[in-house]
Order: C-alpha cells, then structure tokens, then sequence
C-alpha cells in the first residue's frame, strides 16, 4: 500500500511511520520475499549483459525507506542511483539505510509520475535521451495511479529506458476480472484477520488509505497495456495472498 502521499505534520508522519514499521518488520505485504525476488531478478538480467557494457544506471520511484532493498543495491555495481519519493522525510532514511556505496546518489523529492512525464524522447529514441536509464524500480507505489495514468505512464517510462534496459515493478494487483470493490474486502479481511501486530486504530487508518487511494491493476488488463505499449511482460514472483507481486517489464 505505501505511504502514498507526504505528510502534513510530524504527529501525522510519525503515525503512519509507526504502521508501515510494522507491516515491514512483520512481513505482512511480504518486503522480504519482493526483495529477494528483486535481487534475482537483477542478478538474471546482469547476466544478459554484454561484459563490456557501462555500468547501468537506476532510478527507484517510490524509494521510501529502502526497507529490505537497500542490502540489494549495496551489492550492484550501478553506475548511479537516484531514488526519488513524495515524501520528504523518508529520504534521509533511506540515504542512511543505504550507506555508502562506491557509485553517485541522488535523492529527489517528487511525484513519481513529474519524472516519467518529464520525458520528451520517442519510444524509438530511448538510447539517445539525455536521461536514458538501464534500470527503473518501483515498489508499492504506482497502485495509487488510476487505470489512466498507469497507462501514460507504461508509455512514457517505456521512452525513458535504453533498448537493453529493465523495468521491475513490484505492487499489489487484482486477480483477472477481479472488482476493486472485491479486492478491498479481501484485503481488509486479511488485514483484520491476520494483521495483529497493528492496533485497531492502525488497522482502521490503513483500511481508509486503501479504500480511498489503492487501485491496483487487473493482472491480464496491465500487461495487455504494457504490451501496447511496447514492453514485454513477465511474472517474476507472486504473492500466496493473490495481491503482491513483482513484474519483470523489458522493452520489446
């Protein structure tokens, strides 16, 4: 689910920060396995690269903290990192969580979607951009983009990426045909029958960021558009609760 928006006051962000260290350190949205998923997955595409190839370059849209994901990045020759997320507070975290790394970072307060929507290169031209990257990474972020703007986006991030580039994105998804009024009810029965490190007044503010803010994708619905829009999908790793998952998206 994610933070999804900044917050409006320390009282407030201390009590959304109190939840998500919750649901992170008991792997109740399952962090530990996106991760390792994620560093597989990686490891999978490094090797599909030509020996000579520069070292690639990774943009992580909705950074956050960096819980879980920052031992992976530690580990990746990268050529720079960039994470970018709304809310500000979170980037000191997570430039502490990584530590220091033997590659540039760069850590930018933003909506995920100001730089996808930045782009100005065509599909065709991805390797001649001035901010062509070889990697872009998202956890738990782009479900809060409606059916719309995750399309743009598909369009736009496809530009933004070099011809032997990868895209990982790891989210919550509705099962095909699936209602997201029947996703919301399963997922908060799942939070109300299995979530018993939060308190029912975390429960409650988390059921209310996800009735109001989550949307996630129908799975055959997103990869009919992201093939439209030039990308090849693959399912990486899936969730034993039928919502997380992580997508492995290469240019086509």
């Amino acid at each position: 689910m994610g933070m999804g928006t900044a917050a409006s006051g320390t009282d407030l962000f201390d009590k959304q920060w109190a939840s998500y260290r919750l649901v992170v350190d008991h792997n109740l949205m399952q962090h530990r396995e996106v991760a390792a998923a994620s560093a597989g997955a990686l490891r999978g595409w490094w090797e599909t690269r030509p020996p000579a190839a520069l070292a690639p370059r990774l943009v992580d849209l909705g950074c956050g903290d960096l819980a879980g994901m920052a031992a992976v990045l530690r580990d990746l020759p990268l050529g720079s990192y960039t994470g970018i997320d709304l809310c500000a507070a979170v980037l000191p975290l997570a430039e502490q969580a990584l530590g220091h790394v033997p590659y540039p970072t760069h850590w930018q307060e933003a909506d995920l979607r100001d730089w996808a929507f930045s782009s100005d290169g065509a599909a065709g031209a991805a390797d001649t951009a001035p901010e062509a990257i070889d990697i872009l990474y998202s956890a738990f972020a782009l479900h809060h983009l409606d059916d719309d703007a995750k399309k743009a986006f598909l369009q736009l991030s496809r530009s933004r990426l070099r011809a032997q580039g990868v895209f990982l994105w790891a989210d919550v998804f509705r099962e095909p045909g699936e209602s997201r009024e029947a996703y919301v009810e399963r997922y908060v029965a799942r939070i109300r029958r299995h979530w018993h490190p939060l308190s029912p007044e975390q429960q409650d503010h988390l059921i209310s960021h996800l009735s109001s803010c989550d949307i996630p994708a129908d799975r055959d619905a997103i990869c009919n558009a992201a093939e439209a829009a030039g990308w090849q999908w693959r399912w990486a790793w899936n969730s034993r609760h039928r919502a997380e998952a992580l997508a492995v998206l290469s240019p086509a």
